[in-house]
């Protein structure tokens, strides 16, 4: 047992090496326009694209590395990359967890999503496994149906598995437009979270700060709100 626990802590100590000259940035690379796969293989969307100029601003040199939703925190807390940036918001309950940067993603709505707008909310509703959405959806009183990625959370809609989908509603606009009306948005948008922000390992708190300074900067000279306008529209909230 001892030698397993010397094992484990040299591995650790092993990653936090490798860390301090290459930033691994973990994504899922499945929730556009945050960030997805493109056709040639990498990943691409509006969180590469900041956290590209995030490690540019830092003065550190940066690699991207994929991971399922589910164990994306896990895979962070044992080492498997030093950043999670896809889409998190920033909750009490993950910061007990890990610990996050300041937001680069304004607090924004969450909205369900069926095939027609008197659809049963407090029905079956699909979310993606361990979202802040599909906390929601337990405490609401309605039939909770998770799925571990965003896509199969809107295949259960259409094949009516479930009355409806609560997603972020940035995520669920574009798929809403080119569904040529069989899909619609149900209800009041539902306001969830406090922004998106970058996690890291609580004892990161020196990569922390340079993240931390490098969001502020962009806040502070536009570059942030250009990019979200870039990715999400001229509507999207920004800061």
């Amino acid at each position: 047992m001892n030698k397993l626990i010397l094992s484990a802590a040299a591995l650790a100590l092993t990653a936090g090496l490798a860390s301090a000259q290459t930033v691994r940035m973990g994504t899922e690379g499945a929730y556009p326009p945050y960030n997805f796969i493109n056709d040639a293989g990498e990943v691409d969307g509006f969180e590469r694209e900041l956290g590209d100029e995030l490690c540019k601003r830092a003065e550190l040199t940066c690699e991207w590395v994929t991971n399922d939703w589910d164990s994306i925190i896990p895979n962070l807390v044992s080492g498997n990359y030093d950043t999670i940036i896809a889409g998190m918001s920033i909750t009490a309950e993950r910061d007990e967890v890990i610990d996050f940067t300041q937001n680069y993603y304004p607090p924004t709505a969450s909205a369900y999503v069926g095939l027609s707008a008197d659809a049963d909310l407090s029905g079956i509703v699909a979310a993606q496994t361990a979202t802040i959405q599909a906390g929601h959806v337990a405490e609401s009183g309605a039939t909770l149906l998770e799925f571990p990625t965003p896509d199969e959370t809107i295949a259960a809609v259409r094949n009516g598995e479930a009355d409806a989908v609560l997603a972020d509603k940035d995520f669920l606009v574009p798929i809403v437009n080119e569904s040529g009306g069989e899909l619609v948005f149900v209800g009041d948008d539902v306001p969830l979270g406090g922004g998106i922000g970058m996690g890291l390992r609580e004892s990161d708190a020196e990569l922390k700060g340079k993240f931390d300074a490098a969001i502020q900067s962009m806040k502070d000279d536009g570059t942030l709100n250009e990019l979200l306008k870039k990715w999400f529209g001229e509507e999207i909230a920004l800061f």
